[in-house]
């Protein structure tokens, strides 16, 4: 998606200090935050939502699907975890 120029988001749902170790450019808004700063998150574009290993931010989609009608929420499989073995071995998570 990002070699192709795709217009989306990415967000992570991690903790602060979790992002400060390991940051792939997401819109950070920690877990518990979501509640109160979900209008931050577009509903007009693919939006990719990760966290550490990807349970976090499948609860995060899971919610904002059922409480607030998103419909363009992907989960980043394995979250920044599989992305930093796939992509960046340099990335310690």
């Amino acid at each position: 998606m990002i070699d192709s120029h795709e217009d989306f988001l990415l967000v992570d749902v991690r903790e602060t200090y979790e992002n400060e170790s390991a940051n792939i450019n997401g819109l950070l808004i920690p877990m518990n935050d979501v509640p109160e700063r979900y209008l931050e998150i577009p509903k007009d574009k693919k939006v990719i939502v990760y966290c550490k290993a990807g349970v976090r931010s499948a609860n995060v989609i899971a919610y904002l699907e059922e409480s607030h009608g998103f419909e363009n929420l992907y989960n980043l499989e394995g979250g920044i975890m599989a992305w930093a073995a796939t992509f960046d071995r340099t990335t310690r998570v």
